[in-house]
């Protein structure tokens, strides 16, 4: 029997993130959109004409009964209360990033969610780009060697905002780039070498004016391991820095460019076409030293890997594939860094 499922926002969450790969994948059917925008309803029903295409949430929760699984791909500031609602209409939970706001709000979600006996999970999406499995097959092999500096950026050039919540959104909101992009590089970087000890730099800017919160972003941490990671995020960058650098006793690996799954659905492929995910050899990572590198073949990316695992969880096969504490881990340094420009700036 299908997982029934319904996406909550339409945008580029539910229309690229969630739905292509729901499609794709037998475990699953899309029965519900929920979507307020009359030009995402009409898309919405045009590409799937057998799904329920409603307005409001409202709408949604007296379809609980036909349901099993709710997909929150709304605004950040709207994650917590609506995943608080569709665990109490009895469904399971899988919540774009940021989990939440606050760390607070994460853990409460899970509290909820044991005490009700649901399974809740984080879309880190990722997880499964194709250069950071690079990057961890690299590092788990101990190719590198011991590695010792790790950076990491998403960088691009956007001098004008468009118009859309994440750059009206506020910092309180779950807004600028540091809750959007740092929550996937944050999490990036904790997956490879664990727990962050400590947050030995930041810098949080707002640079556009129209921008309601921060566009330009820089962490670095020190994990217990011992490993430095050093963090951009940007979108006012006129030239763009390497994606991977990482440095190890041995060797090192450097890639560039983004994992080509997004702009491929955005131009419309599907998770189902002939070599979706793979990255051409022209744009493989140079691995080693100075005088002596290689290309190295990037993995093949797969954001549908994390709906195959979740399909197993929700079969009572495996775990979730992402665990709401890593998020609130996430959560708990980007506040960590929000408060700490605060009081610089005082």
């Amino acid at each position: 029997m299908s997982i029934r499922t319904a996406v909550i926002g339409f945008g580029t969450s539910g229309r690229v993130f969630h739905a292509p790969f729901l499609d794709a994948d037998p475990a699953y059917s899309l029965d519900v959109i929920v979507t307020a925008d009359a030009g995402r309803r009409a898309a919405a029903a045009a590409t799937h004409p057998q799904t329920e295409i409603v307005a409001t949430v409202e709408e949604l929760w007296p379809l609980a009964d036909r349901l099993d699984l709710v997909v929150i791909g709304s605004p950040s500031g709207t994650h917590a209360d609506l995943a608080r609602a569709a665990l109490g209409a009895g469904l399971d939970v899988v919540v774009d990033k940021p989990f939440a706001v606050t760390a607070a709000q994460g853990r409460e979600l899970m509290a909820l969610a044991e005490r009700l006996g649901r399974r809740l999970t984080v879309f880190q999406n990722r997880r499964w780009d194709g250069d950071f499995l690079t990057v961890r097959r690299l590092v788990e092999s101990g190719e590198l060697g011991e590695v010792r500096r790790f950076e990491s950026r998403f960088e691009w050039w956007m001098p004008e905002p468009p118009t859309s919540w994440k750059t009206e959104a506020t910092v309180a909101e779950g807004g600028g780039i540091l809750y959007d992009l740092g929550a996937h590089l944050i999490d990036q970087a904790i997956q490879l070498f664990g727990p962050v000890a400590a947050i030995t730099a930041v810098e949080i800017d707002r640079r556009r004016p129209s921008a309601a919160a921060d566009d330009d972003a820089f962490l670095a941490l020190r994990h217990e391991s011992g490993v430095r990671s050093q963090l951009w995020m940007s979108a006012v960058a006129p030239q763009a820095g390497p994606r991977f650098h990482v440095l190890g006793e041995n060797a090192g690996y450097t890639s560039w460019g983004l994992d080509g799954q997004e702009p491929a659905l955005v131009a419309g492929a599907t998770p189902a076409d002939p070599g979706f995910g793979e990255t051409p050899e022209h744009r493989w990572g140079a691995l080693g030293v100075d005088g002596a590198t290689r290309r190295e073949p990037t993995e093949r990316g797969d954001y549908g890997a994390f709906y195959r695992q979740l399909a197993a969880a929700l079969r009572g096969e495996a775990s979730v594939p992402v665990d709401p504490a890593d998020a609130v881990a996430v959560l708990e340094l980007i506040e960590h860094a929000h408060a700490a420009t605060l009081t610089a700036a005082r």
